[in-house]
This record gives C-alpha cells, sequence and structure tokens, in this order.
C-alpha cells in the first residue's frame, strides 16, 4: 500500500481562548484529490495555513507528516528555514483572495517569473517566456499582454488564474487549492480542472481542495472529507458520500441548492425603469508602441452598443465568460468610470450621473453596490460598526451615534450576523471573518440607506452552499418586500435561474444574447450562451 504523500494527525489550532480546529485528522496519496467542504467558518482555510505555519498568533499542536521521497518530515516541527524552501516548491498554495494575495506593485508575468528564478534558477529571458506559457496553459487570452498587466488591470477571474498559474510554476507535489475556480466562469473551471487532471498525471500532483462548489467535488475529487465547526463529520469516497452521506449536516449541505422564490408577475405597464442603458459604450486608454506612445494613448472597448432596462422589483442578469465585461457594465452603471471613458447614456430613476461627488451625492443612495471580493472592498483599518454605518453618516447626518449603532445592527441581523453570535461584533475588522461573513457585512453596508437597486457583483462566489442559499432567499424577500431592483453580474448560471427576470449574455464586451430567463436559458439561440449552458 502507498504511503500518503501527507499524514495528518490530531490537529489543533486555537487563537487565544478560543478552538477552532479540534482533532482534525486526514491523509492524501500520491496523486490523489482530497476535497475539504464545509460551511463558512467551520476551519476549510485554516487547516490549509496551519500545515504551512501561516497563521499569525495561532497555538497549533498535532503532525502533519510529509512524505515526499526524503525522510518524512513534520511540517509542523520543521524549522522556519526548512519550511521555507518547501513552500512553493514542493507544497503551493491558491489562495481564497488574489487581490490580496497578489503585489499590487508587480506585473502579474513578473511574479511568476521572480518564482522561477528563486526555486528553478532560470534567466530573467526563461522566466519571462516560461510565465507567459503558464499564463496561457490557466486560459487567460492574449498572455504575453496580460503577463505585463497588473493586477488591479485584470478581472477577478484573470486574477484568479494568475494566482493558479503561480502555484503550479514549480510543478508541487502537494496542492493546496483554497476556492481555485470562485472568479471563474463554468467554461473555465473545466480548464482549470483539465490542467490540474493533466499536472496529476504528469508528475503525481496531490490537490487538497478546499471549496463550497459540491458541483466541482462531484466531478474532481477522489475522496471528501466534510467539515463543521472545527471538527471532520464525515469522510469518504466521493461517489459514496453524495449518494449515501451519513451525517445529518452532510445532508444538509447536499441539499443546498439555489431555489427560484420571486415574483413572476410582469412588471406594471409604464413603470419607469430603475436603470436603463441606450448605447453603452466603455473605453479604457492603452499605451502605444514605440514613438507613438510619446504623443498619444491607444484605445481598448471593454463594453459596446449594450441597451437594456431594469424596471422596480426586477432583476437583470448578467453572465459571460471573465472579461467579457460583466463588471465594466457594473461600474458604468454606478458612475464609477470617468466620463471620458462612457459612450451612449446611462441613467439611474430617469438621472444622469453628472460624475461630480456633489452633484452626484442624492442618486448614490439610490444605488447601492456588493463588490466581488469582500476582503478587497472593506477597509481593514474600520470597525464593523464603521464600514456599515458609513452610509448613514453620509446620507443621514442627522442620526445620533445611538441610533446609528442599533440600525447598524438591525442590517447585520437581516444578514445573518449578531453579537449572540459573535460577541463584541460592532467593534470587530474584517480580517476577524471569514470569507462568507464579510461579504455578509458588505451587503449590510449596503442595505443599510434603503436603496432603489443594488448592483451585485459575484454576491455568492465567496459563499458556501448553505449560506449561498440564505444570501438568495433574503435577497428574493428584500426584493418582494421593498419592490429592490438588482443587477447581477454573475458566471453561477444556477444563481441566474434562482433570480433573474431577464437576462444579458457578454462575450468579449457585445451583448450577444437577451431576453427573459426563461427565454435565454432554457430556448437559448447563440453558440456562445448554449457553451456556457452546456458547462454547468
Amino acid at each position: 500500500m502507498t504511503a500518503p504523500l501527507l499524514e495528518v494527525q490530531d490537529l489543533h489550532v486555537a487563537f487565544g481562548p478560543k478552538t477552532v480546529l479540534d482533532g482534525v485528522g486526514f491523509s492524501i496519496a500520491p496523486g490523489e484529490k482530497l476535497a475539504l467542504v464545509g460551511e463558512s467558518g467551520s476551519g476549510k482555510t485554516v487547516t490549509a495555513l496551519a500545515l504551512l505555519r501561516l497563521l499569525h498568533d495561532a497555538r497549533i499542536t498535532g503532525r502533519a507528516v510529509f512524505d515526499d521521497g526524503h525522510p518524512p518530515r513534520d511540517l509542523l516541527g520543521l524549522p522556519e528555514r526548512e519550511l521555507r524552501a518547501l513552500r512553493g516548491d514542493q507544497i503551493a498554495m491558491i489562495f481564497q483572495e488574489p487581490m490580496t494575495a497578489l503585489n499590487p506593485l508587480m506585473a502579474v508575468g513578473e511574479q511568476i517569473a521572480e518564482i522561477l528564478r528563486l526555486k528553478r534558477a532560470l534567466t530573467p529571458a526563461q522566466s519571462a517566456q516560461a510565465a507567459i506559457d503558464l499564463l496561457a496553459k490557466t486560459g487567460i487570452a492574449e498572455p504575453a499582454r496580460r503577463a505585463g498587466a497588473y493586477p488591479h488591470q485584470l478581472s477577478g477571474g484573470q486574477r484568479q488564474r494568475a494566482m493558479i498559474a503561480m502555484a503550479l510554476a514549480c510543478q508541487p507535489r502537494l496542492l493546496l487549492a483554497d476556492e481555485p475556480t470562485t472568479a471563474l466562469d463554468v467554461s473555465l473551471r473545466g480548464q482549470i480542472l483539465d490542467l490540474l487532471g493533466e499536472l496529476q498525471r504528469d508528475s503525481g500532483m496531490a490537490v487538497l481542495l478546499i471549496t463550497h462548489d459540491l458541483q466541482l467535488v462531484r466531478r474532481f475529487a477522489d475522496r471528501v472529507a466534510v467539515m463543521q465547526h472545527g471538527r471532520l463529520v464525515e469522510q469518504g469516497a466521493t461517489g459514496a458520500v453524495f449518494a449515501m452521506p451519513r451525517n445529518d449536516y452532510t445532508r444538509q449541505l447536499m441539499a443546498s441548492r439555489p431555489e427560484r422564490d420571486v415574483d413572476e408577475q410582469p412588471a406594471a405597464a409604464g413603470a419607469s425603469p430603475v436603470l436603463a442603458a441606450r448605447g453603452l459604450r466603455v473605453t479604457y486608454p492603452t499605451p502605444l508602441p514605440g514613438l507613438r506612445g510619446w504623443f498619444g494613448k491607444g484605445q481598448f472597448v471593454a463594453l459596446q452598443g449594450a441597451d437594456f432596462a431594469i424596471a422596480p422589483g426586477r432583476t437583470l442578469g448578467v453572465i459571460g465568460e471573465s472579461g467579457s465585461g460583466k463588471s465594466t457594465l457594473a461600474q458604468a452603471a454606478l458612475g464609477l468610470l470617468p466620463r471620458q471613458q462612457i459612450g451612449g447614456d446611462v441613467q439611474v430613476a430617469g438621472a444622469r450621473w453628472q460624475y461630480r461627488a456633489s452633484a452626484d451625492k442624492a442618486l448614490r443612495r439610490r444605488v447601492q453596490v456588493v463588490f466581488q471580493d469582500p476582503f478587497s472592498s472593506l477597509s481593514p483599518r474600520l470597525t464593523v460598526e464603521d464600514i456599515v454605518g458609513e452610509g448613514l453618516r453620509v446620507h443621514a447626518p442627522h442620526l445620533s451615534a445611538a441610533q446609528r449603532a442599533e440600525q447598524v445592527r438591525q442590517s447585520l441581523h437581516e444578514v445573518g450576523l449578531d453579537e449572540a453570535r459573535f460577541p463584541g461584533l460592532l467593534a470587530r475588522y474584517p480580517h476577524e471573518f471569514s470569507g462568507g461573513q464579510r461579504q455578509r457585512i458588505a451587503l449590510a453596508r449596503a442595505l443599510i440607506v434603503g436603496p432603489e437597486l443594488l448592483v451585485l457583483d459575484e454576491p455568492t462566489s465567496a459563499l458556501d452552499v448553505t449560506i449561498q442559499k440564505q444570501v438568495l432567499q433574503l435577497l428574493q424577500h428584500l426584493q418582494r418586500e421593498r419592490a429592490l431592483s438588482y443587477l447581477l453580474i454573475t458566471h453561477d448560471v444556477a444563481v441566474v435561474r434562482a433570480m433573474a427576470h431577464d437576462v444579458l449574455v457578454l462575450k468579449d464586451g457585445a451583448v450577444v444574447e437577451a431576453g427573459s430567463a426563461a427565454q435565454v436559458l432554457d430556448r437559448a439561440q447563440h453558440p456562445y450562451t448554449q457553451k456556457l449552458l452546456a458547462a454547468v
């Protein structure tokens, strides 16, 4: 019988008096794919970070024996110098939030090349070309051009692919993949899974996959381990666990799928749209090569000729692959882009953006946003009370501090966060919460000022299936109660089916198909739409 590549025994992790992992144990064989699933905050990411000792101020006990053909080594007892040599080489990690894991001051190609120079002693020219090849393998279009881009110049999905390329640079024996496909569209998920499978066949790489995407687990993993409150409650072969889960919590996870519960009545005749666009076009300046770059800028068209309208109490779902222009459309709708980059007409509740802070203040209360990456959209220097209450200080300055704090508590309670479960909730900081909990804080911040339109940019991509279902139910309830309108940007077709009344399909910045949800999702006409739906 093959010895395990990694064997974890009785792993405990505590922060101060709070124990977050309690006796976790599992093993991974060479070339095996083990999925670690569970709700947000169950300890999945902490498990991976503990193995590489990347947790600050944590007490870690237990054993994590890594056997890569050398004498077996306990990762939890290795000197820091030896462990540093393993990180990124024999053991690599794909982090959940690429915007915070990538260096904002370095081009992504240079970040990948740096690893190859340090770990593989390649020349600068060799490492630069290898970085481009790795980006191409992960499905990034124009990899040579994207290698010179900085993280903020890439879409969420492109940043995630750059992180994957960086992790795979040295062909590690063990890959710790923390939500590696969170920001990716369904068709690209298949490419990434195929890439990981190819690397496994070539090198015998093992994968510890941390995810809340049960469809991904079903397709990819050999075995699955289920976590709840820092404990493993069930382990087994993927097929057996999905077919006959033994634990009640596992059965709850398997049953958590988005359900459609929206008002199916047609929009009121003659109702003015909350958001409308005609001929919407967005461009970005680009540098020109050679001497031309001294005298002017080029132009990249990110979105062209988009027409749409959202009636009160309705949801427009926008789908398409990463880089298709979805987030650009959302930023244009929110008036967050410079006026000179916008063409066509955009109106919110019949008013146009003036692109001046004082002139747009009243309009900004009527439209709020929940961004894709909650960690980078929440200030790390502000408490939860300050973050959620920030909109009230701007739009309701007459409220006293006590009144504002009470409204913050109510908004947090609406999204499933309260002080009974999180003592001292209002005084905590974003880093003290899991990814899913941070997204709920971002949702509470958007809701607190009572907007008419919410722009939801991948609002559930960071949430596990049970919390995703709860958040979608909350959004559906709020829409019915308040006649809220949603501009829903997502690559998750299941979320679109559950939420959208109308659907817009984007490809390379152009609208290729539009219509009612039933028409687009059940009777798609364009080959690109058919491809997206077939990849689910």
